[in-house]
């Protein structure tokens, strides 16, 4: 079975005076280091989190004394796995491996369906 896993990670960023920015850092860095290790394959954006007393969502970001924690949610394909829990022990470990010391939780797995169509044309 193919498995879509979705992860949350907590990204620190120095020196920024900025939401904006440290999103921009947090993100760029991220997939720097995913690059590094050969992990194109890996989706990099912000992540939401519901604002408390209207539960809209906004941007996981917060800046204190100029340094912002910003949540990032990593999302990869996962092929041929033999369970969902297979699914999340082999993202975590790969994306864990490029991002080391940067906190990781799974929040999201979904299977996916193997494209017939395209294995028909291939």
């Amino acid at each position: 079975m193919n498995y879509l896993v979705a992860m949350e990670a907590a990204w620190l960023v120095r020196d920024v005076d900025d939401i904006d920015d440290a999103i921009g850092v947090a993100v760029s860095e991220a997939g720097k280091r995913l690059n590094q290790s050969e992990m194109d394959y890996v989706e990099v954006e912000v992540g939401a989190t519901g604002c408390p007393a209207c539960g809209e969502p906004f941007d996981s970001a917060f800046i204190a004394a100029d340094t912002a924690l910003v949540g990032l949610v990593l999302e990869m394909e996962v092929f041929n796995a033999e369970s969902m829990e297979h699914a999340q022990r082999i993202a975590k470990s790969e994306i864990g491996g490029a991002l080391r010391d940067v906190p990781l939780k799974v929040i999201e797995v979904f299977e996916t369906q193997e494209d017939d169509d395209a294995e028909a044309e291939a």
